[in-house]
């Protein structure tokens, strides 16, 4: 009598059952149980393929006659309830092993009634033949499959043959010395290794998709506050990569076992004399009242239409760029944490394609690149043959200090309307990019908040520059006519002449004439100098 599939891993179960009644696992010597690991690994992946395997050949739609689904016909909604009470997983479990068996599934030609490859064929035998699990094949296939239909299926099977070679060690490499050594195994990646390969290949394969989940991943972004619990508050929420990669080289900074590291939290008390030092810095950069306000409020939130969640994930960007550049931050590598992000020189020309975050995995869009390049400095680095790095240089575009507070005192805050984060909160953009001339002159730079700076090329608002005024122009839905406007304060100038019908009628921003002089004086010529003309 032929012996049934089940019936051949039941004998599986009773040697597994044996090893474990046995009392000598906790006894094995180091070696002996890196061995006991391994045939345990190559076990769960096989047991892990036996199921997907199962549930890729059962139809999970009901039949056209009328008799149920499979899983109907043991009492359950779906696959994935089924397999929660076959198997005593849970729910998240369950939807991973649906979702790998949808990507190996093999339907059945109508007309020749063969089989059909799968969607990953390469992958699927990897897959049988226990070098990657569950977890691999979705490592390895989520990147590209949440590209979608912008990647051809010759590429995406091109893709498949390739990542099966790597998931089974057996990636060939480039100019190769020794041509004994080119059939040879080398180590099995992890799942996470075959998800950075596949990310990778979406950059080549899908250059235009950074627009689209770049989007998407402005939309997901947020950071809240939960409710006091024991004595803390917690935080959830999702950031943007680059966010992320500020938060990282702070930490790294405190966490320098150089550095004494955090100060701790609490009370702490500061001698008379810095304390003066530090009031007398305050009142030098501190923004006059008078240009806090634009003329166009948003009572409506129609300008900002930013959940609480996002705002709240902005305002962390903003504080976290300018604690990068604090004083008091300790030096990581001689020098402030700095936000690192490489992008190829075609693609940060061309604006399209991917660009990399340091410390962070998930790739970004350009923009993220372009938008980090106008606040920081970049540095050209060509890379030869080999990785070796045979060009190195750099291009200065940072704002001084009293060029920052000039432009501070100028704009008062975030120069879009509607928009009032406070200019000493805000990031300098230059008008004209650094990269097309554009010089770092108070001339040519502008207050913007981290969102409106971020999505400056995307939201529809223009800046220029006329005099060393600023004027921007809003969306067709804010302003049909597209005008340009030169934003002012909603309420009176104190240096213009009380009672004067022109009070309003000219523009409250003046151009910066000498960004040495402290911010009181610079702002008193400015509006006196609005007002004579």
């Amino acid at each position: 009598m032929e012996s049934t599939p089940a019936a051949v891993l039941d004998d599986t179960v009773v040697a597994l059952d044996a090893v474990l009644q046995s009392g000598t696992v906790g006894a094995l010597d180091a070696g002996a149980m890196m061995d006991l690991l391994r045939v345990a690994g190559e076990i769960q992946r096989r047991v892990e393929a036996v199921i997907v395997e199962a549930v890729a050949s059962v139809d999970p739609r009901p039949a056209g006659s009328g008799e149920p689904a499979f899983c109907g016909r043991f009492g359950c909604r779906s696959m994935n309830e089924l397999l929660q009470r076959v198997l005593r997983a849970d729910a998240a479990s369950a939807a991973r092993l649906v979702k790998g068996a949808r990507l190996v599934r093999r339907e059945v030609d109508l007309s020749s009634g063969e089989w059909l490859p799968a969607r990953w064929p390469a992958l699927r035998e990897a897959l049988l033949d226990g070098a990657i699990g569950v977890t691999g094949l979705l490592a390895a296939t989520g990147p590209i499959e949440q590209a979608g239909p912008r990647v051809r299926l010759a590429d995406r099977w091109e893709a498949d043959a390739y990542l099966a070679e790597v998931a089974r060690g057996e990636e060939s490499g480039d100019g190769a010395e020794n041509s004994d050594a080119e059939n040879e195994t080398g180590p099995a990646p992890t799942a996470e290794d075959l998800r950075v390969r596949a990310q990778l290949i979406v950059q080549y394969l899908d250059p235009d998709g950074a627009e689209p989940a770049e989007d998407i991943a402005l939309r997901a972004r947020g950071v809240v506050l939960g409710r006091a619990k024991d004595g803390v508050i917690p935080v959830r929420g999702a950031l943007l990569p680059e966010v992320a990669g500020q938060l990282q080289r702070i930490w790294d900074a405190y966490l320098n076992p150089k550095v004494d590291g955090p100060p701790l939290p609490g009370v702490h008390f500061v001698p008379s004399a810095e304390l003066e030092d530090s009031d007398a810095e305050r009142r030098d950069t501190a923004v006059s009242p008078v240009d806090d306000v634009l003329p166009c409020g948003d009572p409506g939130g129609m300008v900002d239409g930013r959940t609480r969640a996002q705002k709240q994930h902005d305002a962390l960007a903003a504080a976290l760029g300018i604690a990068a550049r604090h004083d008091d931050m300790p030096r990581l590598g001689g020098a402030a944490p700095t936000l690192v992000v490489t992008v190829g020189a075609e693609d940060y020309a061309t604006g399209r394609g991917w660009a990399r975050v340091e410390g962070v995995e998930t790739p970004v869009s350009t923009r993220v690149a372009a938008h980090t390049a106008c606040g920081g400095t970049v540095q050209r680095v060509v890379l030869g043959a080999g990785g070796r790095i045979v060009g190195l240089g750099s291009s200065d575009r940072i704002f001084t200090p009293a060029q920052r507070r000039a432009i501070g005192v100028r704009d008062g805050e975030c120069l879009i309307p509607g928009c009032h984060v406070p200019a000493a909160w805000c990031e300098i953009h230059h008008v004209t990019e650094h990269a097309h001339g554009g010089p770092t002159h108070t001339d040519n730079g502008v207050a913007l908040c981290w969102h409106h700076h971020r999505t400056l090329d995307t939201s529809g608002w223009q800046i220029r520059m006329r005099g060393g005024v600023p004027q921007v122009r809003g969306p067709a839905w804010w302003d049909p006519r597209r005008r340009w406007r030169t934003p002012r304060p909603a309420l009176p100038d104190p240096t213009h002449r009380t009672g004067s019908r022109f009070a309003h009628a000219g523009p409250a921003r003046g151009r910066i004439l000498r960004a040495g002089t402290s911010p009181a004086r610079s702002a008193t010529s400015t509006a006196a100098r609005a007002d004579r003309e």
